[in-house]
Order: C-alpha cells, then sequence, then structure tokens
C-alpha cells in the first residue's frame, strides 16, 4: 500500500480533528507526534467522557446506595463489559482492573507465582521483553525459588523458535510470560504457536498485550491464552488504568494479590473471606473515572475498526521503512516480517539522544533511550536507540518531515 492508495474508509484527517492536542505548534511548527508507543494521545471522546462523569454522576462505586453511587457503578462495570467483549472474554469476571500492564503482571507473579507454581518449576521469557516482564518474575525467583529462562530472540528480531521449544522441553516450565508485540523491534510474535507448544509441555501462558492491542484485534480465546495484559493509556484512554485477562478456574484458584476494601466478602479481627471474583483482586477504591475514560477509549478504536486501523498502520510502516533506508548512515533495528508501527534506529556518529533533541528542535517528538528493554540492548549491542511509533492520528506526511529532520541531524553530524 502506498501514499496513493490509503487504507479504505480511513479519514485520517478527520480522525486528527478528534485529538486536540495535536492542533498546536512547537517552535512555530507543527506538532510531529511519533511517540505513541510510549504512550497515546487521547481522543475528544475520552476527554469528554470522564469529564461528564466528574461533573455530573461521581460517587464511589458498589458502595453507595445513592443514585449518584449507583450511577457511577454502573458506568463503572459497563467497561468491564466491554474490555470483555474486546478481548472476547468468556465472562465479565474474567476481566480484573489494575493500574497499568506492570501491576497486572505483578498480580499473576504474587498470586499465580507464589500462590500456585511450586518452587523449582520455571518461568520462560523472551530477549525482548519489556522490564515489566522481567523483574517481577526476578523478583518471584529470589523471593519462591522458581527458576528464570530466557528464550533467545534472532538477528532479525524475531524469537527463536528452536531456542524456545529447547526451553520447555524438560517439562519444567510452569509459565511462559511473553510480549504479543515487542515494543522495540515492533515484531508480533507467533503467538498461537508460543501458546500451542507452552500448552503442548504443561505450561500455562501470559500474553503481555500492552502495545499489539492497540493495532490487532485480539481474541484470547482464538489465542488460547491463560492471562492477557494491557494498559488504557496506550489505547487512547487515560493513564492509571489497565486490564489483566484471566480464564476464570485460575482466577478461583489463585490467592488475592492485595488486602482491604472492596476485596473482601466479610472481616472479622480472627479472619476474613474474600470476594467473589473479579472483585477479590480490586482493593480499595478503583480508578473510577478513569474506567469510563477506557470505555471510550475502546468505543472510539472499535468504531475506526481495527481492520481499518491494521491497513492504515502497515501503509505507515512500510512508507517509513522505504524513507528511512534513504538516509546514509541511519541504520533500523530489526527485519522482522511480521511487524508493527514501531521503528527503532540508529545513526552513525550520533547518540541517540541527541537524535531525539534535535527532532525535538524541529517540532518532531520521539523516544530515545533503551526503552525499557535494558537486556535487549545487551543483546543487540547497543546502549539506546531512536524510536518513531505510529497511532491512528499519524499521517504519511508527517512520516516525510521525520526523514527530512533525519537528514538535517545527520548534517549536523558530519
Amino acid at each position: 500500500m502506498n501514499d496513493a492508495f490509503p487504507a479504505v474508509g480511513f479519514d485520517v484527517a478527520r480522525i486528527r480533528a478528534d485529538f486536540p492536542i495535536l492542533a498546536q505548534t512547537v517552535r512555530g511548527k507543527p506538532l510531529v507526534f511519533l511517540d505513541s508507543a510510549a504512550s497515546a494521545q487521547k481522543p475528544r471522546a475520552v476527554i469528554d467522557a470522564m469529564v461528564n462523569c466528574m461533573e455530573t454522576q461521581y460517587a464511589n462505586v458498589h458502595r453507595g446506595l445513592h443514585w449518584m453511587s449507583e450511577r457511577t457503578t454502573d458506568a463503572y462495570e459497563a467497561t468491564r463489559d466491554a474490555v470483555a467483549a474486546l478481548l472476547h472474554a468468556n465472562d465479565r469476571t474474567e476481566i480484573v482492573f489494575t493500574r497499568n500492564s506492570t501491576e497486572a503482571i505483578n498480580l499473576v507473579a504474587h498470586s499465580y507465582g507464589r500462590g500456585i507454581m511450586k518452587a523449582g518449576q520455571a518461568v520462560l521469557i523472551s530477549e525482548m521483553e519489556h522490564h515489566a516482564n522481567i523483574v517481577p518474575w526476578q523478583m518471584l525467583r529470589d523471593a519462591h525459588g522458581t527458576e528464570l529462562r530466557v528464550a533467545a530472540v534472532t538477528e532479525s528480531g524475531e524469537l527463536d523458535m528452536e531456542d524456545y521449544a529447547a526451553k520447555l522441553a524438560d517439562g519444567r516450565v510452569a509459565l511462559v510470560a511473553i510480549t504479543h508485540m515487542s515494543n522495540v523491534f515492533g515484531t508480533y510474535t507467533p503467538i498461537e504457536r508460543i501458546i500451542r507448544l507452552a500448552h503442548e509441555n504443561g505450561a500455562k501462558v501470559l500474553v503481555d498485550g500492552s502495545q499489539a492491542v492497540v493495532h490487532r484485534r485480539v481474541d484470547v480465546q482464538a489465542l488460547g491464552a491463560d492471562f492477557y495484559v494491557f494498559t488504557g493509556h496506550k489505547l487512547y484512554g487515560p493513564t492509571g488504568i489497565g486490564v489483566l485477562w484471566a480464564r476464570h478456574e485460575l482466577l478461583e484458584a489463585m490467592p488475592p494479590f492485595m488486602g482491604g476494601g472492596d476485596m473482601i466478602g466479610s472481616v472479622s479481627f480472627e479472619r476474613s473471606t474474600w470476594a467473589h471474583v473479579p472483585h477479590k483482586f480490586e482493593a480499595g477504591t478503583p480508578a473510577i473515572i478513569e474506567a469510563i475514560g477506557l470505555k471510550a477509549a475502546i468505543g472510539y478504536v472499535e468504531a475506526i475498526g481495527y481492520e481499518a486501523i491494521a491497513a492504515h498502520e502497515a501503509a505507515l510502516t512500510d512508507h517509513a521503512l522505504a524513507r528511512l533506508a534513504t538516509i546514509e548512515g541511519l541504520r533500523v533495528i530489526g527485519r522482522a516480517q511480521d511487524r508493527g508501527g514501531v521503528v527503532s534506529f540508529t545513526m552513525q556518529g550520533a547518540h541517540a539522544h541527541d537524535i531525539a533533541t534535535l527532532l525535538d528542535r524541529q517540532g518532531v517528538a520521539v523516544r530515545a533511550g533503551h526503552h525499557c528493554a535494558e537486556p535487549l540492548m545487551r543483546r543487540l549491542g547497543l546502549d539506546s536507540t531512536a524510536r518513531a511509533s505510529f497511532g491512528i492520528y499519524t499521517t504519511h506526511e508527517e512520516i516525510d518531515v521525520l526523514a527530512a529532520s533525519l537528514e538535517r541531524v545527520r548534517e549536523f553530524f558530519v
């Protein structure tokens, strides 16, 4: 797909008009925001939904008998229904609200890792994981005596399936925790095959969908996953709200993650009992307004349609790879066949931080650093990369601006 043939029915100009922040200028230049993989901008629908809640009906949920509490509770729980539908969950009780993907992974590491797994069993991750899918398993290893195994990544930025299969072969892996889409390479992992091999070797699978759920439709039943996590702020929703989907029987078997209000059945000084799932895992006053914003974000994305979004972003990625390939001294990191709208790169003679700083002076916002994937950077022999990442509001013209700006950056360091 090229510039002359945009995704059918995808009106990027209309979409951009829904994002008020994109109308501003930076140092007299139009803002070119290419950092959506870190956190996406928010459409008016999300902003309005959250403001409307605060202005007309805000109250705590699940506890009050007055009309505002009941109305807000209904709105809050409607988000659970929306998430269940988004992921094709069997039941709304399989949806647990967390603060973000990081908390969701920590919840599984604590409640499944310590509560269900046995010392001596192993967790298998990959070299391309975000810190959020590394550190909780290190903590589990150190506290609980589990083994942590790491599957290799190929030079092209894809999971080494032979190494992955070999690390499953002895049957000691109880849980595979792996990304659905790399936040560095943009690689989509062959997740159905990954899950099938894990199950054949007796392991459950947690999928970190923080990036993937933004770009492609996710059906947890079709995937065959056991746990799936994502965060609202990358899906054009607010910060402070994330999701853990897990099979009902696993949630029933797992002990609570935190104790306090809303997760209890009854409390005495002698003992406490737990609420039914999913509330067993949702201690304390939740992110009420943020959850309502997440529902608005899901509705907004689904109204556009994942098929149209995927086609638009595939065209953007193809265009970006073609344009960046013409810039002398620039190297794109990763050459996966199946990839999304995340492009990391280096430039000869220039540090990634300098690249990002000089681009910022031209109104172009990209990310620079290790992208919370230090082990992967070391595996690649790098300390950092610059990263451009695309969203539903990104245009081909913005990618052209990026390329022209990078040419000026290259000239600066020549």
